[in-house]
């Protein structure tokens, strides 16, 4: 259990050093967590991800608890709580992508004016009211905006996006950046128009079909081996 307690560590390093070479991040701003039998395995606070080694990822109980030595993210309730509510999710990824912040920063969320839009779970990406990070109003807001979708922004902050593993996690915030961006410019000209709720119900459907947006990271260790995905039975400590 010890070696596949250190390679999803590793794994989560390695998902933190990704962000910042896909562009959702820089410096120490976002945060990875991991699913794990008793808890979560989460990024430490205020450390750049460069410097970071997987001793540093922070093991907390659902409680909260932890080793007094280490810091976990000051989003660890958010985190904490998606994992609880979102059984069939393994990972969450927090970045403060310049697009999706852009956006945040007025409070708007991403309408179904591409069919991609429907990667994250429905219609719309929808975007949380402002709270401040680390709060438990921020997480309520997160689980609320969350409902039925595997994505969402945060209102004046960034994206929070869930998977059933760390690279399906970290691959939809790169989806949605790149919606955010195409957005972006499409209102650059006005306001587009939007696909309609039967345009969008059917590509949903069709993403289901496909299992498009599901399908899981193989190198996560910790990733479920059933067809939900789940990971709460996985001794991985």
């Amino acid at each position: 259990m010890r070696t596949m307690s250190k390679a999803l560590r590793t794994n989560i390093v390695h998902a933190c050093l990704e962000m910042n070479r896909a562009g959702l991040n820089q410096g120490s701003s976002g945060n990875v967590s991991h699913r794990i039998v008793d808890g979560l395995l989460i990024t430490p606070s205020g450390m750049p991800y460069h410097n970071m080694k997987p001793a540093d990822i922070v093991r907390m109980r659902f409680d909260g608890a932890h080793k007094v030595r280490q810091r976990p993210s000051s989003e660890w309730r958010m985190h904490r709580d998606i994992l609880q509510s979102r059984m069939e999710a393994n990972a969450v990824v927090h970045t403060h992508s310049v697009h999706c912040a852009a956006l945040a920063v007025h409070e708007r969320g991403i309408p179904a004016f591409h069919y991609m839009v429907a990667v994250a779970g429905g219609k719309d990406i929808r975007c949380a009211p402002y709270a401040r990070f680390g709060t438990q109003e921020l997480s309520d807001h997160a689980l609320s905006a969350l409902d039925g979708r595997r994505a969402c922004l945060l209102g004046h902050h960034g994206l929070v996006c869930i998977g059933s593993s760390l690279d399906a996690a970290l691959g939809l915030a790169i989806e949605v950046e790149t919606l955010a961006r195409m957005y972006l410019h499409a209102l650059a000209i006005g306001e587009p128009p939007l696909l309609s709720e039967r345009q969008m119900a059917e590509v949903i459907s069709a993403f289901g079909q496909m299992s498009y947006g599901h399908a899981a990271g193989a190198d996560s260790p910790c990733a479920g081996n059933d067809q939900g995905g789940r990971a709460d039975a996985i001794e991985c400590n």
